[in-house]
């Protein structure tokens, strides 16, 4: 018998997508690297990217290749709590 496969929620999501913008430092990190780091489609990407720029965390620049996407400091700190937050959901065993 296979093991139940188990979902990410939009929570679960947006901290890979934040996370792997994070790591890209300076230099940003396009749709579709992001896409390819936290195994999200190309869609899913792009409406999560956008609510993180709505919500000042990440910004977007836009060039001839499309948007290329940065952390803010709001993003980093929220991150952080979002990364703490997500050890004590696991160390208590509570899918988030």
């Amino acid at each position: 018998m296979m093991a139940k496969q188990q979902y990410r929620s939009e929570i679960g999501i947006l901290n890979d997508i934040l996370g792997v913008i994070a790591d890209s430092g300076r230099n940003g990190v396009g749709i579709s690297a992001i896409t390819r780091a936290a195994n999200v489609s190309h869609s899913s990407v792009n409406e999560k990217c956008q609510k993180l720029v709505d919500a000042n965390l990440v910004n977007a620049v836009k060039d001839d290749r499309g948007n290329t996407f940065f952390i803010t400091e709001s993003g980093i700190i929220f991150l952080e709590q979002l990364r703490r937050f997500t050890q004590t959901m696991k160390s208590m065993n509570i899918r988030y």
